[in-house]
């Protein structure tokens, strides 16, 4: 399935989803660290110590099954031909880590598309790419059914800058101008948010 997003800087921006079809670009987008730390984008979907354990290749191979599978575990997002972006997103029940939170417990009990990790690739990072690689999920969310995206983005301290595992979440001003709205603030630097689709 493809989306498209118009974005400011040099055209649209294409979604695919994960799969073995894709996972190069995958990799691509990750980096030979998987991301921060050997996460593969396993740190909402597995418990501390399975994720520890993990840690680098078992990560990987995780995520890789993952790839096989319908439905998919989340988009690769591309500028033309170029993977720029990764996108961990469904259901907040396929993250259990992120069910089992204190911190990003469910606001209600609306269904939502959670966006659990939006990654930049690192040569991309800091061109304000970020609202245009939410903006094109969001079209793919809605095109795979669902009705709200919900995402759980930090807001930096005036002055500080989140690094990639902080980040992982996203940034709240990127959000902001993807659309998202706060709709609770579990903690001063971690909004929840939330955008409407369709």
């Amino acid at each position: 399935m493809n989306t498209r997003s118009d974005r400011k800087a040099s055209g649209p921006l294409t979604v695919r989803e994960l799969s073995t079809k894709t996972w190069s670009d995958f990799e691509t987008v990750l980096g030979s660290n998987g991301g921060a730390r050997g996460c593969w984008c396993m740190h909402w979907r597995l418990s501390i110590a399975e994720w520890t354990e993990g840690k680098g290749e078992g990560n990987k191979r995780a995520m890789s099954r993952l790839a096989e599978r319908e439905p998919a575990p989340g988009v690769v997002v591309y500028d033309d031909d170029t993977p720029v972006a990764w996108c961990s997103l469904g259901p907040r029940s396929s993250f259990p880590r992120l069910e089992r939170s204190p911190l990003l417990a469910s606001v209600d009990d609306e269904p939502v598309c959670a966006i659990a990790c939006v990654y930049v690739q690192k040569e991309h990072r800091g061109s304000g790419l970020l609202p245009a690689v939410l903006e094109a999920v969001c079209e793919y969310a809605a095109s795979a059914g669902y009705e709200t995206a919900e995402g759980y983005p930090v807001e930096p301290r005036e002055g500080k800058r989140a690094g990639a595992d902080t980040a992982m979440t996203g940034i709240a001003s990127a959000f902001l101008g993807a659309g998202f709205s706060e709709v609770a603030r579990p903690r001063d630097d971690r909004p929840i948010m939330r955008r409407k689709l369709g």
